[in-house]
């Protein structure tokens, strides 16, 4: 693939869901200590806003990296509909054993997406937690 051929793509969704970061090998001095707030024991929430990059070539029959409708419906059917109005630590079987900072977040939501889409693709997940905080997974992309 000729790189200079390669182009980015965007899709914004969004999802609201509760968590608490907790350490459950820490006593709760250390918890609250490191965590603060975030360590509440009864959760609180964040309206998320995840932005997922898709890089390649265009196709030249329609133009399209990947038609951005398929993409959002990728990511509403495997993310948002998994996540939206959920107690990550709850209701997730990934954070069961996984702290849901917004960092493991992104990293599991990078990981249901790339077994959904063509290989072919790269693809880049970005986790607004709040409008000033926000994470990005994988680093470093094609």
């Amino acid at each position: 693939m000729n790189a200079g051929n390669k182009i980015a793509v965007f899709r914004k969704e969004h999802f609201n869901a509760a968590h608490r970061l907790f350490n459950p090998s820490w006593d709760d001095q250390r918890n609250e200590a490191v965590f603060g707030k975030c360590n509440n024991p009864n959760y609180h929430g964040h309206n998320y806003e995840l932005m997922v990059k898709l890089t390649g070539e265009p196709d030249p029959e329609t133009g399209f990296v990947m038609d951005l409708k398929v993409l959002s419906d990728i990511i509403k059917e495997h993310v948002v509909e998994r996540f939206d109005h959920k107690n990550l630590n709850l209701d997730i079987p990934y954070f069961k054993d996984l702290n849901p900072t917004a960092e493991n977040i992104c990293m599991v939501i990078y990981t249901i997406l790339r077994e959904k889409i063509d290989l072919r693709f790269g693809i880049q997940v970005r986790l607004y937690e709040t409008e000033r905080n926000f994470v990005e997974y994988p680093v470093d992309i094609n």
